[in-house]
This record gives C-alpha cells, structure tokens and sequence, in this order.
C-alpha cells in the first residue's frame, strides 16, 4: 500500500458480508485457495492493517441512515494502510465517501498528506490537490458543511484479502480481525486504545464483486452454511462506544487541524517553528 501513484480513485461494486468463527474462516480460505491469490499489496500472504477515523454529524446522522436502511446514504471516512512507520503530518492517507445506493456500493476517494486531510475536514480549509482529485475534494468540502461533520469514531482491525485471477476480474474477499474502535481522543497518529468491537473469535468475511458473484463462489458460500450478516463496522463501534461507562462519545471534542497534530512528530512542522521563533526575535 506504499505507492499511490496507481491509486484507483472511484469503482463501484456489490458487497456482501459475513460475520463467521476463526475456524470457519480457516476453512473457507482454504477452499478459496484454489480460486484465488493472496492481495500483492499485503505482507504475509497478503495481511496488513487497516486504521479508518470515520466523521459523523452531531446527531449521528450518517449512523442512522446505516440504521434506518436509507437506500441513499453516505458516509466519510480518513483511512491509512498500516505500513510500522510513524504518521506524520506529511504521511499519504485516504479521503474516502463511500455511498450507497440501494444495492451498490460507490467510493470515491483522494489521496492527501496528513496534515492537509485534518485541515479540510477539520478546519474546512481546501487544500492543493492532484487533477485527478478535483471532484472528490469539492465534493468532501460540500458534504463536510452539509452535514456539518467532524470526528466521532476510530475504527481498526487487520485484514487478510484474496483477488480474483484473470477470469475474476475485480473480485475481493477480505477477512477482518482483532476489530477495535476508539471513541475519545480521535487522532490516527497516538497510540489506539484497543477496545474490543467483537469478540476475538469472530470474523468479518466480506466479498467484493463488480458485477457479479462467481457460481463457484456462491457454492462455496452455500456449501460452508455461511448467512449473510448486516453489519457496519463504524456503526458497531458507536454501539459499543453507547455500551461504555461514562460514555463521552455523545459530545467529542472537536479539534482544529493544528490541536490534532500538536503531538505528531514533523521535521517540516519542525523546521518552521524554528523559523517562525527566529523571525519573533529579530
């Protein structure tokens, strides 16, 4: 998940998921083994990590819309792929709206350092962008006001994921572990709070196909007696947060982008600190 220069930017797919044991998960990627190869951006038989700070109105507004089966919804969401090095304010992350439309599932997603990402969603200042990213830019800023949203949720967990060969173009299948969320001091950079959003045996299995599921696959599906499950996974971890004591998720602090990266080390932020303190002592 290193290089971005290829990042693709907008698909759209079905999605279909799954909540299965640790054992029914061994079994069924065993089977999927025949069928498909381990994610080439993974380490480790194509593991990585995933941390998503997801945004939500006040009201929980996007929360509801999950909740009440709107069938036009959207939520925003900045997600950064776990590589072990420190995240700094000049590190890539993802802006990502994923939305759904009765049964499809769009996203539409941009690529921006850190710092910048905080600054548009926290300050609603626009950053500079690539081309490419122009319409998504304008469409986060537009949804940021309308919905007036800000930090509600962190949402982590490791992943496992399998593509299709070249008779499945576009097909996924993702297993989802160790979920955590987070619901006070919402900064992707410190050190997670690890709450636990499911029970360690259970996994999130979810498959991703852009037109349709392989008959092999829904065999397999069958075969295994795997039921499909409704679940969001920023939705679990505002339930979860609901279950806390003392719980103080209700009213998060809301933070500038400049109070978010106080404590994220930056040899740029660094640098012009110094220049800044040497030109108030001239």
């Amino acid at each position: 998940m290193n290089n971005l220069n290829h990042t693709i930017r907008k698909f759209n797919r079905f999605e279909l998921k799954y909540v299965i044991t640790l054992k029914q998960a061994e079994a069924f990627k065993t089977c999927l083994r025949h069928y498909m190869v381990p994610d080439e951006h993974g380490n480790n038989n194509g593991r990585y990590a995933l941390s998503s700070l997801y945004y939500d109105s006040s009201n929980l507004r996007c929360y509801w819309e999950k909740e009440n089966g709107i069938k036009f919804r959207r939520k925003l969401r900045m997600r950064r792929y776990e590589t072990g090095d420190m995240l700094t304010e000049e590190t890539p992350v993802f802006l990502e709206i994923k939305q759904r439309v009765d049964r499809v599932t769009q996203k539409r997603r941009a690529v921006l350092p850190y710092g910048d990402a905080l600054r548009l969603c926290n300050d609603r200042q626009i950053p500079n962008y690539a081309p490419e990213d122009k319409a998504v830019i304008e469409e986060i800023f537009v949804f940021l006001w309308q919905y007036n949203l800000r930090p509600m949720s962190i949402v982590r967990y490791d992943r496992q994921a399998f593509m299709g060969t070249e008779y499945d173009l576009g097909l996924r299948v993702t297993f989802d572990t160790d979920l955590t969320f987070q619901s006070q001091t919402l900064h992707l950079h410190e050190r997670p709070s690890d709450l636990p959003m499911l029970s360690p045996n259970w996994v999130v299995m979810e498959i991703k196909a852009n037109e349709r599921v392989p008959y092999w696959l829904t065999e397999m599906i069958a075969n295994h007696n795997l039921p499909i499950t409704r679940i969001s996974k920023y939705c679990r971890s505002i339930e979860a947060a609901q279950n806390m004591p003392l719980a103080q998720w209700r009213n998060p602090v809301v933070e500038s982008a400049q109070e978010t990266l106080a404590s994220t080390f930056s040899v740029f932020t660094t640098l012009r600190q110094k220049v800044e303190s040497r030109k108030r002592q001239e």
